[in-house]
């Protein structure tokens, strides 16, 4: 009698698989692309606030006002906020899946951060786009 030679089946994963998805290359991509932005916008935003037009010392009420006069000043300020934030926060999401061990804690930490990322933006938007230049400066 010959005896047949069978093999277990292989362990197989007690969850299906996670549905693949491109979140972490966009993200990826993302923080490049932004990061090469950020540099110009901010290089120039440097330049133009601190060295082109006298420095520091004339930056007042009445400077800004003119300057978000502008929709194009108010359009830099406002993708220079966005991209920040987005670029900040998305390397802080990275480094919570990093070093955070206990899933609630990950958890938490990420509900905190997107909170306040979202009343950041928010903020920083309303404040650009309902800045009254007409408002008497104290």
């Amino acid at each position: 009698m010959a005896e047949s030679l069978t093999l277990d089946k292989p362990r197989s994963p007690k969850r299906p698989a996670a549905r693949r998805s491109n979140f972490e290359l966009y993200s990826w991509l993302f923080m490049r692309i932004s990061g090469m932005a950020l540099v110009i916008l901010v290089l120039g935003h440097l330049l133009i606030m601190n060295i082109l037009d006298g420095g520091v010392h004339r930056i007042n009420w009445g400077f800004v006002a003119g300057r978000w006069a502008s929709p194009f000043w108010q359009f830099w300020d406002l993708l220079m906020l966005w991209l920040a934030e987005i670029h900040g926060g998305n390397g802080l999401r990275v480094i919570i899946d990093d070093y955070a061990r206990k899933d609630s804690t990950r958890f938490w930490l990420k509900i905190v951060l997107y909170v306040s990322m979202v009343l950041i933006l928010a903020v920083g938007t309303m404040v650009i786009f309902t800045f009254d230049p007409n408002m008497p400066a104290n």
